[in-house]
């Protein structure tokens, strides 16, 4: 039976480079381990739910420089077993490269998926918080199409460096929101999904906090970060499980 894993808020690109560089290294040792398993045809797929950069966007014929070590490992894998990127509210300054040079296909929004039999409803999770109305309206500015064409009209030194600074102040909102509001909005709204659509599982990421809270009919699964708990989701004829790397 094949495995599966779900891997959210690596936030590649966050605080000083040494701390960087060593949380890399962790993704991909990871990546690595799961590319053993798919030349072995143990692999049913990885998700990527959101944040895998603390931010992310792409010029016509530029990248960030980056990170290439977990861009190639991304690549050897999905060329063995299907790879999926949710965006994140700090990357969203995906065009087409993902999908052309790794063959990677990027989603704007939820996906659902029927994995060994168990229906999944995978999110990031952004704008599913109590009272996110503002940040709603924010994602759309930043995610608009037309904007975003303009925007790439700039140079890429530049560009790259406004979006890093826009990701600095997203983080500042999140927090600021957390801080006023103790609602969990993302628990929420997994539970409601499992009640009123029959899901089995319902994975995010977004808050930073792993989460494994099973409900009458099915569980809601938050996957943490790679800042303060460096976890990632498993999946396999076993159950779901976190893992620590």
């Amino acid at each position: 039976m094949p495995t599966y894993y779900f891997i959210s808020d690596v936030h590649l690109g966050y605080g000083p480079p040494p701390e960087d560089r060593v949380r890399e290294g962790r993704l991909v040792l990871l990546l690595d381990e799961i590319l053993k398993q798919a030349r072995a045809g143990k692999i049913g797929g990885v998700f990527i739910v959101g944040d895998l950069f603390d931010s992310w966007f792409e010029f016509s014929s530029v990248i960030p420089r980056r990170h290439v070590r977990t861009i190639a490992a991304l690549a050897r894998i999905a060329e063995l077993a299907p790879v999926e990127y949710l965006m994140g509210n700090h990357d969203f300054g995906h065009r087409n490269y993902f999908e052309k040079e790794l063959s990677i296909p990027v989603h704007h929004g939820d996906i659902e998926r029927t994995l060994l039999g168990k229906r999944f409803y995978i999110s990031h999770g952004d704008g599913k918080a109590a009272n996110d109305t503002g940040y709603l309206i924010l994602r759309s500015i930043l995610r608009n199409p037309a904007l975003q064409s303009a925007y790439r009209l700039v140079h890429p030194d530049l560009g790259i460096r406004f979006a890093e600074w826009i990701s600095g102040r997203s983080r500042a909102y999140t927090d600021q929101r957390d801080a006023l509001h103790k609602t969990d909005g993302l628990l929420t709204f997994a539970e409601k999904l499992i009640e009123k659509k029959g899901f089995d599982f319902v994975v995010m990421g977004h808050r930073h906090a792993p989460q494994f809270i099973p409900f009458e009919k099915g569980t809601y699964v938050n996957l943490g970060d790679w800042i303060h708990s460096y976890t990632y989701g498993v999946f396999d004829e076993n159950g779901f499980r976190i893992e620590k790397q």
